[in-house]
């Protein structure tokens, strides 16, 4: 420390721990973007884990929130066990299906569906039977034709059964490609773009025979979503194309012809009212006065509700004969006005399908609820923007998240993204229930999930390195507890240079000229390290900060590089502890002067401290710089320190010290004038803690000393006499200090 201070350094620290800042948001931001992109390429080139998610989210939905039933006027005759018990195993004879149909019919269904294909001739006609008959030659088989044929044929019994009836058959999709395509029952009409260039063309189909098909009041397809590949049924397909003409689905024909509706009306973008996205899609279905919403591909997404006993009829019931007019009444009271769907839910018919609601149900139920569905006008809808707003919400949120993990402390980063998470999921489940629309907030939540564990990874190993730095640049002045705290809040440390109000401390061996004569090298070192690694622990418990060590003195500050709020306080019971731990020391002859026979030898200390305005950050040069303060506040410290041997005490405190520690045991020592300052300092002894100024004798003597100065300031005779009262009082540990003070008043004129 020079005696006009230093100049401040270029602050090489400073710009390091800038540019480590600097470095640490750049490389955040640079990693945080980095998996953004990750997550967008996932997002685009396996388009199976949007799907996926998806998925597993509108499953969710749907268990959480299932369609509420109301009882709505659709039924399911079940070809079940019992049914296959009581009248043989499948296939029945088309007779006996035309007598499931006849008892529909009596009972006043509004339309009889059948989820069944009649693809082939029934094999249990009369004529079929004969012709597998073994026969002894064609003259019997010739009269056992004229015999069998008078019987009805089955497909035919079955094709009267259908006519005039409101009945649907139902066709299937082939996967090979044939000539094959169902009768068209019902007109479409389309607004916009033509449907049968939009839906994905089939390349062939399985209808029923010509002579059922012929007799059926529609045809429908039976078959299911090709988009649902995970065995869930979520979607529906409502109509069908083979390039050139449009299908309807055997649910759209069964609310056609229950409706007693001629045609079906599709719209299309570029409809009125439509927008056209430049890519051609389906948007609405409409069937006599029924409305359903399509995705763009002609599907129903299905909101389901959980399987019912009371949706339900078995076949066996209904097969049961006539006759019990109580009986009949509930079955006419189940039947009548409703769209009647026959299927199956034999187990070894292999018709059971996956439901989002865990469930495994008949695929007949899948029509039915597709129906009930669209009678209650009870949708859910997947709209064609909700993919951008997702990938626009995915961006938005990583781009969150790397701004609050750059601006916040990361376990509040992460409770704030955690609660945004909670309200992106919850509105998404509000909009579900609500609007009824599929949102997906998994891969957006996920994505930034991921881009916060990739920047907080980056900003942890950062910090980590950030603190090693501390630790090595502080570690060897300042006190763990300290370090500590600048390693949870290094913004607290402004390297380089910054004014604040500090606490200076300088500390000297007295005499320690003729103690370095009677001892060697070797031992002068070690008395220093026996002195001075007590005295810095006491600085290190008072949260002090260790600049130097100056040959025998010691330079220490407080409130630097983490703001310590009692500062000055700290500095004296730092003080009074060093005065406490020499006497010690020399007590128990701690450096040796007694065996060395040099009794006449001790350690005695100067302490001088000083509260004020000073500069304190790294100084140095490039290469090498230290933590250290300047400022006429650390010249005024070092002067006061230089003044303990003149005022003949071991600890002086500046005015604005005692000032700031009202409590401890102070006496003014005088004034004195220092090198390169006009006007006098006021200076005071520190003589002991809180315990100390609080004892009776001890206010007394500061009482009288105060009254002894007084008398001094205007040259009363009686001063002397006051100044030995004091003396008396104070002991022979202070009388140096009265000493000295006895001599400037004989030197005063």
């Amino acid at each position: 420390m020079t005696e006009n201070g230093i100049d401040r350094p270029p602050g090489r620290a400073r710009r390091l721990l800038k540019r480590r800042g600097f470095g640490r948001r750049v490389a955040a931001i640079g990693i945080g973007l980095f998996s953004l992109v990750i997550a967008l390429t996932i997002r685009a080139g396996i388009p199976e884990v949007p799907t996926l998610a998806s998925q597993v989210t509108f499953d969710a939905y749907q268990r959480l929130s299932p369609r509420p039933y109301g009882d709505a006027p659709v039924r399911v005759v079940d070809i079940d066990e019992a049914s296959l018990a009581a009248f043989g195993q499948w296939p029945w004879p088309r007779t006996r299906v035309a007598a499931l149909l006849e008892r529909l019919s009596a009972l006043g269904a509004a339309a009889i569906v059948f989820d069944i294909l009649f693809a082939e001739p029934d094999q249990t006609s009369p004529l079929k039977v004969m012709a597998a008959l073994p026969v002894a030659s064609e003259q019997d088989r010739e009269r056992l034709t004229q015999i069998v044929a008078p019987l009805p044929d089955h497909d035919q019994a079955f094709a009267s059964a259908l006519e005039a009836k409101p009945a649907v058959l139902g066709f299937a999709l082939s996967p090979t490609p044939n000539e094959r395509r169902p009768i068209l029952k019902s007109g479409v009409v389309y607004a916009g773009a033509d449907p049968a260039a939009i839906l994905p063309p089939f390349a062939g189909a399985v209808p029923p025979i010509p002579v059922l098909e012929g007799a059926a009041s529609g045809i429908g397809s039976v078959s299911l979503s090709r988009n649902d590949t995970s065995g869930v049924v979520r979607r529906v397909p409502m109509l069908f194309s083979d390039g050139e003409r449009t299908y309807p689905s055997l649910v759209v024909e069964a609310l056609r012809v229950a409706q007693g509706a001629s045609s079906i009306i599709v719209r299309s973008t570029g409809a009125s009212g439509e927008k056209d996205v430049g890519v051609p899609a389906l948007v609405e279905l409409k069937v006599g006065e029924l409305r359903a919403p399509l995705t763009r591909d002609g599907e129903m997404w299905l909101r389901y509700d959980r399987e019912r006993p009371e949706r339900y009829l078995s076949a066996r019931e209904l097969l049961a004969p006539a006759g019990d007019e109580v009986h009949d009444a509930a079955l006419r009271a189940r039947v009548e006005g409703q769209i009647v769907f026959v299927g199956t839910s034999a187990a070894g018919l292999l018709d059971i399908r996956a439901t989002p609601l865990g469930e495994t149900v008949p695929g007949v139920s899948i029509h039915a609820q597709a129906a009930e569905q669209i009678l209650a006008g009870n949708f859910i809808a997947r709209p064609d923007w909700a993919e951008g707003l997702e990938l626009v919400a995915t961006v938005a949120f990583c781009l969150i998240v790397i701004a609050l993990l750059l601006v916040l402390d990361a376990s509040l980063a992460f409770a704030v993204i955690t609660a945004v998470m909670l309200l992106i999921v919850g509105g998404a489940w509000l909009i579900f229930t609500d609007l009824g629309l599929l949102l997906e907030p998994v891969v957006p939540s996920l994505s930034a999930g991921g881009v916060f564990m990739s920047v907080l990874a980056v900003l942890y190993f950062s910090s980590d390195r950030e603190k090693r730095f501390i630790r090595q640049a502080f570690g060897q002045y300042i006190v763990p507890e300290l370090i500590k705290k600048l390693e949870e809040s290094p913004g607290a440390l402004k390297l380089g240079g910054e004014t604040r109000r500090l606490s200076i401390m300088f500390l000297d061996i007295r005499g320690f000229t003729g103690i370095s004569e009677a001892l060697s090298a070797d031992e002068l070192v070690t008395l220093l390290n026996r002195l001075f690694s007590p005295l810095s622990d006491a600085i290190f418990r008072e949260q002090g900060t260790i600049d130097k060590y100056i040959g025998d003195s010691i330079m220490a500050f407080w409130n630097a590089p983490v703001e310590v709020s009692d500062h000055p306080l700290r500095a004296c019971r730092a003080a009074l502890a060093m005065r406490t731990i020499v006497d010690e020391l020399n007590a128990g002859d701690a450096f040796g002067f007694a065996a060395r026979g040099r009794s006449d030898l001790q350690v005695k200390i100067g302490v001088g401290i000083n509260t004020g305005t000073a500069c304190v950050g790294n100084m140095g040069s490039e290469r090498r710089f230290n933590y250290s303060v300047i400022g006429d506040a650390v010249n005024v410290a070092a002067r006061i320190e230089a003044s303990c041997k003149e005022m003949g005490v071991d600890i002086l405190i500046s005015e604005s010290v005692a000032e700031a520690v009202p409590h401890l045991a102070v006496l003014e020592a005088g004034e004195v004038v220092l090198r390169g300052k006009s006007h006098a300092l006021k200076l005071f002894a520190l003589v002991g803690d809180e315990s100390l100024a609080a004892a009776s004798e001890f206010r007394e003597l500061a009482r009288l000393h105060a009254s002894l100065l007084a008398a001094a300031e205007v040259g009363r005779s009686d001063a002397r006499a006051m100044l030995e009262t004091c003396r008396a009082l104070a002991g022979p540990w202070f009388a140096p200090f009265y000493a000295r003070l006895e001599e400037r008043l004989v030197s005063r004129p």
